[in-house]
Order: structure tokens, then sequence, then C-alpha cells
């Protein structure tokens, strides 16, 4: 098996009495696009911090192609970091922003230009090589900072938020140039984010982060459908989770019986009677009748409280009779014929299979 390009080796870090990160065991692989996510203060952006250099681990080894750093300054190590400021100089011109970094290890002039020249072509602002930053779009200036890392060709390219400030188109049209960029050139992206739909749109694996320590990792697709703790389920708020315990039905088939009825668990659910649990289901399988639900089916009664559209989809919001909020997520082709109507009561129901069980 391939070695690790980076290990995180029983690694915490702590600030006097308050941990930031919690014994951390972390392997990032070379090539591999990975992006780590939480609510603020889960310990993201000091992982990120302890790779650069920027902060030394309070205990454990962090390893780099296999040699130990932890005691290796932040200039010596290869990691550069683009910043959610962007951290551009003010005083250079774009293509002097460029450079630096060469300059700095002692790169001949005629060269660094050369290549610095190269990586604005390729991130398509050449045009702008003399202009002053303060006279860049917030586009343009991410270009910058991106060819400024990447123009020394690093194993590793670390990136903290670096899309935060942009408007929403902007960041989806970056968020192309970064996944391409990635892909093209073959470095390891480690990018920090609290966006769903930025780790889950470029990364190869996501790793979410709660409390200074690791819920859980995986691709976005393993996550996305098969959150393994509750609070990765209610992270992502992709999911209607249902809690209760687990028990067996007067057949002996395993069930999980909540505040709004026992419900049919998916196959393969390992958890023994007894043993506290929630069901979670994507807000995207679960349907929606005026009528009677399927047999087969899971099924909860609740009546609709309000609606959403966004683009070419649209939420709608359910509450049970003990008021458990439900939302389902459908297109409108999905939806054109039920006789929607707020404050009408509809049956919900989804598959057995459609579920995911995580024990508490």
């Amino acid at each position: 098996m391939q070695e690790p390009l980076v290990s995180f080796e029983g690694v915490a870090k702590r600030f006097g009495s308050y941990t930031a990160v919690q014994k951390m065991d972390l392997q990032i692989h070379k090539g591999e696009f990975l992006a780590i996510m939480g609510s603020s203060g889960c310990g993201k952006t000091t992982t990120l911090r302890m790779l650069a250099g920027l902060e030394a681990p309070s205990e454990g080894v962090i390893r780099l192609a296999g040699q130990a750093i932890n005691d290796l300054p932040s200039w010596s190590r290869d990691t550069p970091m683009v910043w959610q400021s962007l951290a551009l100089f003010p005083f250079l011109s774009v293509i002097e922003n460029v450079e630096f970094a060469l300059k700095m290890r002692g790169v001949g002039r005629a060269e660094r230009r050369r290549r610095a020249g190269q990586w604005l072509e390729r991130m398509q602002i050449a045009e702008f090589a003399g202009r002053n930053i303060a006279q860049l779009s917030g586009g343009q200036r991410q270009r910058v900072a991106l060819a400024r890392s990447l123009v020394v060709e690093p194993q590793i390219l670390l990136l903290d938020e670096p899309l935060s400030a942009l408007d929403a188109a902007l960041k989806v049209r970056m968020q192309s140039v970064l996944k391409t960029l990635q892909r093209e050139t073959g470095i390891t992206f480690v990018y920090v984010t609290h966006s769903q739909s930025e780790a889950f749109s470029m990364a190869d694996r996501v790793v979410i982060m709660s409390r200074g320590k690791i819920e859980q990792i995986g691709t976005p697709q393993e996550i996305y459908r098969r959150p393994r703790t509750r609070f990765v389920a209610d992270f992502l708020g992709s999911s209607n989770i249902f809690t209760g315990q687990v028990k067996r039905d007067a057949d002996g088939r395993p069930v999980i019986a909540t505040r709004n009825g026992d419900f049919a668990l998916p196959g393969g659910a390992a958890v023994p009677p007894g043993q506290a649990a929630s069901l979670t289901v994507l807000d995207t399988r679960m349907q929606i009748h005026p009528d009677a639900a399927p047999p087969a089916a899971n099924t909860v009664e609740a009546r609709m409280i309000g609606e959403e559209f966004v683009g070419a989809t649209a939420t709608i919001y359910f509450e049970t009779g003990d008021g458990q909020e439900i939302r389902i997520q459908k297109s409108h082709e999905e939806l054109a014929d039920l006789p929607l109507a707020v404050g009408r009561a509809f049956h919900l129901s989804w598959a057995p299979d459609d579920g995911h069980l995580v024990p508490e």
C-alpha cells in the first residue's frame, strides 16, 4: 500500500486548558483533494495551521512524506497556504506578487518572471500582470493568490476558506477552477471550509469535525448517504431524523419505535433490541401522498406548513402531530399533480431500505 503523503499520529492541540483538537489520527494521500469541514470552533483551521507549521502540536507526530515535521519551521515545509483574506501584497504588482515566493527561494529574475508569467496565463489573468492588486476584482485576486502558491510547484497546497468572501455565482466558478487545477497538477489539496456545497462538489474525501474530534471520514457520497453519527446527520441537514429504540415487532422483525410510530429498518441494520438509535431518511427519498400510502412503506402523517423554491427543485415542509418538522425535496415536475396547500394533511412514506440506522 502506498505510504500517505501526510500522517497525523495521535496529534492533539491545547491552548491552556482548552483542547482545540483532540487526539487525531488522519492520513492524507498523494494527489487527493481532501476537504475538512465543520462548524466554527470545531478544530478544522487549527488542524490546517499545525500542518502548515503555524501551530505546534501539544502531543503526537505530524509526518510529511514520511518525515516528522513537528519541529520544522513553516518556511521549510513546502506547504504554502491560500488564506481566507488572500494576504496579497498591495505594494506589489500582480506578477510581483506571484514571483515573491520564487524570489525568497533565490530564483533568478528572468526565470521567476518566466514561471510567474506561465501561471498568470494558466489562471487566465496574464493581461493584468502589471496592475496593482487594488485594481482587481475579488475573483481575479483569488486567482493571483492561487498562482502565487502554485508557482513553487509544492507537494501539497493548504486552503483556508478561500472562497468565503466571494458572491455565490463566483464561488461556483472558482470551485470549478480549483478542482480542474488540482486534477491537472496532481498536487494534494487540503481545503478547510464550513460549506457543504464546496466540500462535496470538489473533494475526493471529506473529514467532518466537531468539538476537536473527527466524526467521519469518507467520500461525499458515503457521508451524504450513510452518516456515521447523529451529529453528522444533523450537520449535513439533508436527512429527516426519527429517534427511538430498536425492538422487534409481532413478527420478530427489527423496527425502531419512535414518537411518530414504529418504522421498519433497512436490510442489514445490525443494532440489537433495546439500543437507542436514530433512523435517517434523505429528504429526496420520501414520497408525498394526499391519500393512503403504499402498505409496504414506512408512513407518517403530517400537515403541510410551508414551501421553498430553489431553482429546479422545491422543498416542502411538514409537521407531525407532536411537532416534528419533516422536509421533502422534489422537482417541480414531481410536485405538479399534488394538491399542495398549507394546512392540508398528507401521508409521507419511504421504503425501509431508503433509511439508514445510526446507533446513539
